[in-house]
């Protein structure tokens, strides 16, 4: 069966999104999740008739093969094939899980896979950033701290027998929402993250600060800035060659150095050496499982003794549903192969256990994130004619504009949060 619609699409680049799934059997189960699409539809109050201000528009049949055959993933394909479509995805999203929309599938959920280092085209992070260089998510101006002491269970193996505490104390910040956010913010926010992180880890003049992995440059100009000498590592070379142009520019390049490893996660022989501050922003949540412990033992392994890391996460809450899960699959699929987000007690969890290191301060900034995503969507699709030029074709720029409306869906829903984390060695060898 031919499908006219597909024929643009890149089938080497897509088959995913170029091939429906077919068969007499599929044609059944089809209109099946037609059936059950409609009913999810209605049961979230979104409107399908197209002359009554619709909120969806299925433009093409197809889109009920895929969601028989994977789910959620099919709707998400469906979406980049262009089979239907929608000036409010953010709502669409939203309505269907929080009606916990989970249609039958006859393929199994796209398992975590691993992440081998690469990282977001420099090209694509910067039609929709507030510095041209940085993807992570942002803190406005208005959000107002609060923060309490608060004891934790410790994981400590043996705790709560002998000398080992059952408890420790965290600090935890929380911010209020944002108000009055206007796309001109975004920059700032991201900048206000950026200081947020360092001033975690006390990077001053004459700190030796590890950034692992690069994010693009922004991170390693501000500490510049403050006098660090400051190492950046990443395991691909694009990215690598991206930010030593922005630290050219920035007339840094005295300060930073930047080096490619060949592991997404360095060992012993990969790289070496003591570091009074580390920061990493957003990549724990993208590495596998198997990968975590490693990573959180090279961050133990590279600090020295008294310093401080700053470790910004998305974590899942404790509201994170099968269906949301399940819509997360495109993510994997498409984005980011090792993707699970933590929650913020597995971190607290894999600290103790895995590592000499300790949690002593978390800050809750989901609020501020969703707000981040839907001016970064905002801003890309303003620079839609941008990314076109630049090579992303339309199954792309589709793919771009789903993700950051699903990861906004899920920040809303409360579902998702993002967390600053700061940690330093539980023993700190007489020192205090």
């Amino acid at each position: 069966m031919t499908h006219p619609h597909l024929e643009a699409i890149d089938a080497a680049a897509w088959p995913g999104v170029a091939a429906v799934p077919e068969g007499r059997l599929t044609e059944f189960r089809a209109r099946r999740a037609e059936a059950a699409f409609a009913r999810a539809c209605e049961k979230a109050g979104l409107v399908l008739d197209p002359d009554a201000d619709p909120d969806l528009i299925v433009d093409h049949e197809e889109l009920f093969s895929r969601l028989a055959t994977s789910g959620w993933l099919g709707l998400a394909e469906g979406y980049l094939a262009a089979e239907w479509r929608t000036d409010r995805l953010v709502k669409v999203l939203t309505a269907l899980l929080e009606v916990d929309f989970q249609p039958k599938r006859t393929r199994a959920e796209v398992p975590a896979g691993r992440y081998t280092g690469g990282e977001l085209p420099a090209e694509l992070v910067s039609l929709s950033s507030g510095d041209g260089m940085s993807s992570f998510g942002g803190v406005f101006a208005t959000g107002v701290p609060t923060t309490v002491r608060t004891a934790v269970p410790s994981h400590v193996p043996g705790a709560g027998r002998g000398a080992e505490p059952a408890t420790h104390f965290v600090d935890l910040t929380t911010y209020s929402a944002p108000t009055a956010v206007e796309r001109a913010d975004l920059g700032d926010a991201q900048a206000r993250t950026v200081d947020m992180l360092l001033d975690a880890a006390q990077v001053t003049a004459g700190t030796h600060l590890l950034e692992y992995p690069s994010v693009g440059g922004a991170l390693a100009i501000r500490a510049a800035h403050r006098r660090a000498t400051v190492d950046t590592l990443t395991a691909d070379p694009a990215q690598a060659q991206a930010v030593r142009e922005r630290l050219t520019l920035a007339g840094v390049t005295d300060s930073v150095h930047t080096e490619v490893i060949e592991r997404p996660v360095p060992g012993s022989r990969d790289w070496r050496g003591r570091y009074d501050a580390i920061v990493s922003v957003e990549k724990l949540e993208v590495l596998s499982r198997p990968d975590r412990p490693r990573f959180i033992q090279s961050l133990d392994r590279l600090l020295a003794i008294g310093g401080r890391v700053s470790l910004q996460s998305v974590v899942a809450t404790d509201t994170l549903s099968d269906a949301a899960k399940a819509a997360l699959g495109v993510l994997r699929a498409y984005i980011w192969p090792g993707l699970e987000f933590p929650r913020s007690d597995d971190i607290h969890r894999l600290a103790d256990r895995d590592s000499g290191l300790r949690v002593i301060a978390q800050t809750h900034l989901g609020v501020h994130y969703a707000q981040t995503l839907r001016i970064q969507q905002s801003v890309f699709e303003g620079q839609s004619r941008e990314a076109a030029a630049d090579g992303f074709d339309a199954v792309y720029r589709r793919l771009w504009t789903y993700q950051y409306a699903l990861r906004e869906a899920l920040f809303n829903l409360g579902m998702l949060d993002a967390v600053q984390f700061t940690l330093t060695h539980r023993n700190r060898r007489g020192r205090r």
